[in-house]
């Protein structure tokens, strides 16, 4: 039982979700900072309990990925909605994921296992989506950035999103048919 610990604390986070989305709409910027901080802290929390009592379940492999994808996703739709983010940012960072997995299901469907390991690039993307929109909250909430900055930082994340979702396409594209 101890080992499903770091998935209800994955669960927790995924069911943070929701309210959080719902303050930033809300404009309630102090309460979703809170919020957002434990969900962080707790990605943490679960990661850690995992690799320090070897806790690691197959669900939890699956789910501690989704809860972030779910996140920043969630979160990228609340900024574009209200105006803070651009929409083709939006768009471009969900056209991402909907590929990567399009790829997965078909790579799985078409040759069976699948094991999925993040590449160098969609760890720096992933970390680079969320200092945006850590920055986009700071923006909104208690300080006006520069344009520059918010534009810079904008393009950066967009840039990393192509290669990543490059990388993944060419990599698996490779890999299904040197398995061929």
């Amino acid at each position: 039982m101890r080992e499903q610990i770091p998935n209800i604390i994955t669960v927790v986070r995924i069911l943070s979700i929701a309210p959080i989305c719902w303050l930033l709409w809300k404009e309630s910027y102090a309460l979703a900072l809170v919020l957002l901080l434990l969900a962080g802290l707790s990605d943490a929390l679960d990661g850690f309990l995992a690799r320090r009592y070897g806790w690691f379940t197959r669900l939890g492999a699956m789910l501690d990925p989704v809860a972030d994808k779910l996140f920043v996703v969630s979160v990228f739709i609340v900024f574009g909605l209200k105006g803070s983010l651009p929409w083709w940012l939006v768009v471009l960072v969900i056209g991402r994921d909907v590929v990567i997995v399009l790829g997965a299901i078909a790579y799985k469907l078409v040759r069976g296992r699948l094991e999925m390991r993040p590449l160098l690039i969609s760890k720096l993307n992933t970390g680079l989506q969320i200092f945006l929109l850590a920055m986009t909250l700071f923006h909104v909430a208690l300080y006006s950035l520069p344009g520059w900055f918010n534009h810079g930082l904008q393009w950066l994340v967009a840039v990393t999103t192509c290669l990543s979702g490059i990388a993944y396409v060419y990599l698996w594209g490779r890999y299904a048919l040197l398995k061929g």
